[in-house]
Parts: C-alpha cells; structure tokens; sequence
C-alpha cells in the first residue's frame, strides 16, 4: 500500500474522532444548559398579580392602611417594582 493512502486514512481517522469529540462536547453542553423552565411561568404570574394587586390596594385603601400609609409614595415603586421583575422573568420561558 501506498504511504500516501495511509496518510489520508490517518487523517480520515483523525477528522472522524475530532468531530465525534466535537458532537460529545456539544452534547454534554446542551446537557447542562436545558435545564426545565417549567417553575417560570408558576413564579412570573402570581408575581405580577402581587404587583398588580399592590397597586391597586395602595390607590383604592392606602390612606387607611397603616404600614402603606408609612411607606409613602414608595408603594408605587414596590408595584412597579414586581411588575417589571415579572415580566423579566417572562423573558426565562422557553
């Protein structure tokens, strides 16, 4: 046999082992990256509506309520606080 055609069945043999390496690789990181995002939609929804509700309890009975009453105008921050996380947690959800 030629030395030339054992020149290209090592190279072959090499190219064939580097890409099964290559695909192992891709494989295992795929592996740890697909985690399940299942739990997103469960946390970013009653989110929102706790922000929504903050909201709406601060503008409808905030004068009467003591603790929000203390709080101040910081209430608005916390609703929009909620709502603006909620809706980057939407951006998690596959």
């Amino acid at each position: 046999m030629p030395e030339s055609k054992v020149r290209k069945t090592a190279a072959e043999k090499k190219k064939v082992k580097d890409s099964a390496e290559l695909a192992e690789k891709r494989a295992d990181s795929a592996r740890l990256m697909s985690g399940s995002r299942n739990w997103v939609p469960y946390v970013f929804v009653p989110l929102f509506l706790l922000g929504v509700l903050w909201m709406v309890v601060y503008n409808l009975a905030g004068a009467d309520l003591g603790f929000m009453r203390a709080i101040g105008d910081w209430n608005v921050a916390i609703g929009l606080g909620l709502i603006i996380a909620s809706f980057s947690l939407m951006t998690l959800w596959k």
